[in-house]
């Protein structure tokens, strides 16, 4: 699990927004980039050849339901 101080001072390497952690799938998530970062024991892999992208769904469910224009 990471420390949220950790989760705090983490930005994209890809487009330098904020990351949001689920520790349920071991991800995090890059919704101004569109992709999701894995997390291997307890390490973030924030390069952009692991991160696989976000579908549609959950792009909306992660910008509270609205689509992007």
């Amino acid at each position: 699990m990471l420390s949220p101080q950790l989760i705090e001072i983490l930005a994209c390497p890809i487009c330098g927004g904020p990351l949001i952690y689920d520790p349920d799938k071991a991800e995090l998530f890059s919704v101004g980039a569109g992709v999701a970062f894995p997390i291997r024991d307890d390490i973030p892999i924030l390069l952009e050849e692991e991160a696989r992208p976000m579908d549609e769904a959950e792009l909306a469910r992660l910008r509270g339901g609205r689509k992007r224009s």
